[in-house]
């Protein structure tokens, strides 16, 4: 059984089909509304004050939900359409790939990455990072982001 959570307001779910009732369109949240849904392969619980971030198979941002905007001073107007990398200063992963970059490529989850973000105000944070990537044909990831 497929899990589902909404970037927005982090609301958990468990969906058979990922379908809005009979309708051929993605389930939406019931609880905020948000557009849709993110598909996990399991259950996730995201630490307090985390903030989400939807990218395409680019790594450019499609959507944030609550919790982004009090971590890094972003506005979601902001960081549309941007690289999540860029946009959001992200380094500090240890290896040769972003985890972000490997999470796309190979389709895998990267759970408690340590990472450093730059927020508004040019300020360094130390965020710990949980990379989901989509089971969909639009691909895609989801990052988590919490404060340390």
């Amino acid at each position: 059984m497929p899990y589902f959570i909404c970037p927005n307001c982090q609301n958990r779910s468990i969906d058979h089909d990922g379908r809005e009732g009979l309708l051929d369109q993605a389930a939406a949240c019931q609880r905020c509304g948000f557009g849709f849904l993110f598909e996990l392969m399991d259950d996730y619980y995201p630490a307090p004050g985390a903030g989400f971030v939807v990218t395409d198979r680019d790594a450019r941002i499609l959507a944030i939900g609550r919790g982004v905007f009090e971590l890094t001073g972003y506005r979601e107007r902001d960081l549309l359409g941007r690289d999540l990398l860029g946009a959001l200063g992200l380094e500090g992963a240890s290896g040769d790939q972003h985890p972000a970059a490997v999470a796309l490529e190979w389709g895998v989850r990267r759970l408690g990455e340590r990472l450093r973000l730059r927020t508004r105000a040019g300020i360094d944070k130390v965020v710990t990072a949980d990379f989901f990537p989509a089971y969909d044909e639009d691909g895609g990831l989801l990052v988590a982001l919490a404060p340390r």
